[in-house]
């Protein structure tokens, strides 16, 4: 039997992680193999948006309806300006961390510690903020009916603003008893309760000449369509089913269900990257204050992880830009 001889000289040689191919180290070439992937996963979920909005361009509803609110400011309607300052500061702390990697190519120790201190920071206001979007999301603000069809029906005063169901809503005496494991199948309970049933939304309506209804279809020109108050009591009373407030995988009172899927999924995607993004670089942060780069020599690992949350951010402009602004 003859042995097999291979040869072990430079030619043949498989690589083992030094400054090949593209003067890349190993970890740094990883790096870039996972930033590869994971646009494609963030590219196939963009695209998937953008084919369902295409499909359902009617009854999309409109971002500036819906992203209104700012912290501490209650009752000002500031459209999309809390999202635009979670955008910058992402992007400011994109900027930091650029000055780290910079100030660790010249072994500046005190100066990394400075820039990637600034750019935890602006994570965790980003990751905090996306916190108080999503609380505010699910939370809702005016209430909508939807009806049997599924569609969500909204109200507006004379002056087309939008009105919220506690403002016209009659409360009426409780008839139906909360549905717990003490008192009904052991396995089965109630969900979270709406502030009004939709008999109380109803009452009130009915009551109230002044509120008109707007459909979640648009016209020609991108308006929703708002029912005359014939048009309102007739669709309330024949199709009105259930009272939805804020939004969740199965009700959205801004509109189809579908927007608040892919709002959930897509923006708790990348807030779960934004997140793994901190805590790594608090690990590198540790790592630079204790010196332990300045000891190998090289601050490449500020470098690597750099690149991640470059792509991080890069990924929100994305996000921020087909979901937010289009």
């Amino acid at each position: 039997m003859e042995a097999t001889v291979v040869e072990t000289g430079t030619e043949g040689k498989a690589w083992g992680g030094g400054n090949q191919p593209l003067r890349a180290s190993y970890g740094k070439m990883m790096m870039w193999f996972f930033i590869v992937s994971d646009a494609l996963t963030f590219s196939g979920f963009l695209a998937s948006y953008g084919f369902s909005r295409f499909k359902f361009v009617d009854a999309w509803p409109i971002a500036d309806e819906v992203f209104t609110h700012f912290p501490f400011l209650h009752g000002v309607d500031a459209p999309m300006y809390y999202v635009a300052f979670m955008t910058f500061i992402l992007i400011f702390s994109s900027v930091t961390m650029v000055l780290a990697v910079d100030a660790g190519h010249k072994m500046q120790q005190k100066k990394v510690i400075l820039y990637m201190f600034l750019t935890i920071i602006g994570g965790a206001i980003f990751v905090g903020s996306q916190a108080w979007e999503w609380k505010t999301f699910i939370k809702g603000d005016f209430g909508a009916v939807e009806t049997k069809g599924g569609k969500i029906l909204q109200f507006l005063d004379a002056d087309g603003e939008r009105v919220a169901l506690r403002d016209f809503a009659i409360e009426l005496p409780k008839t139906r008893e909360i549905h717990e494991e003490s008192n009904g199948l052991w396995f089965q309970k109630d969900g979270t309760q709406t502030t009004y049933n939709f008999e109380e939304v109803k009452a009130g309506f009915m009551a109230d000449k002044s509120v008109l209804i707007r459909t979640q279809l648009k016209d020609e020109h991108g308006h929703h369509i708002v029912l005359s108050r014939e048009a309102s009591e007739a669709k309330l009373l024949n199709d009105g089913k259930l009272v939805v407030e804020g939004a969740n995988l199965k009700h959205n009172e801004y509109g189809t269900p579908l927007f608040a899927d892919f709002f959930f999924f897509i923006t708790g995607f990348h807030g779960f990257h934004v997140f793994s993004g901190v805590l790594i670089n608090c690990i590198i942060f540790f790592n630079v204050v204790i010196g332990t780069y300045e000891r190998r020599g090289s601050y490449e690992m500020v470098e690597k992880v750099g690149l991640y949350w470059h792509f991080v951010d890069l990924v929100w402009v994305f996000v921020f830009t087909f979901f937010y602004l289009v």
